[in-house]
């Protein structure tokens, strides 16, 4: 089943973001923009669940674009736990954010996904994404 995402899921989406970015984030913090980003419209955040437990997790982030002259969404975040992989949980939250762009009109949407993950790619792909743009990235 997949359904938008509450605040009593903030643990499973932590561990699940931690474990994509291969990274332990600071609790405290995560929260706090969790909880801001939850109830902001802009934010889509849905959950994959299998028997009441949370198994994947998908963000979209929308904003308006000059140069899109309309309403974008990229999906930032999209995990699936390890096992509940290779089942159709990825591709149901997917296809749960690409309604939600069309039902609303969106421009387009978009993704990126980490250079690291190409198997992602395909999956992208076979969507209709296609690889049209480079991003850069500078930490501060």
């Amino acid at each position: 089943m997949i359904r938008e995402a509450r605040f009593e899921d903030l643990d499973s989406v932590y561990r699940f973001i931690c474990n994509l970015e291969d990274s332990q984030f600071d609790f405290d913090t995560f929260r706090s923009i969790y909880d801001k980003n939850i109830v902001n419209p802009d934010f889509l955040y849905f959950v994959a669940v299998h028997n009441d437990k949370i198994v994947g997790f998908i963000s979209c982030h929308t904003q308006y674009l000059l140069h899109h002259c309309g309403k974008v969404g990229e999906i930032q975040e999209l995990y699936i736990d390890s096992d509940f992989r290779n089942k159709g949980l990825g591709r149901l939250l997917i296809s749960e954010i690409i309604k939600i762009t069309k039902i609303n009109n969106f421009k387009s949407l978009e993704v990126t996904s980490n250079k690291r993950r190409t198997e992602n790619v395909q999956i992208y792909e076979q969507y209709g994404f296609q690889l049209t743009h480079n991003k850069f990235t500078m930490q501060i």
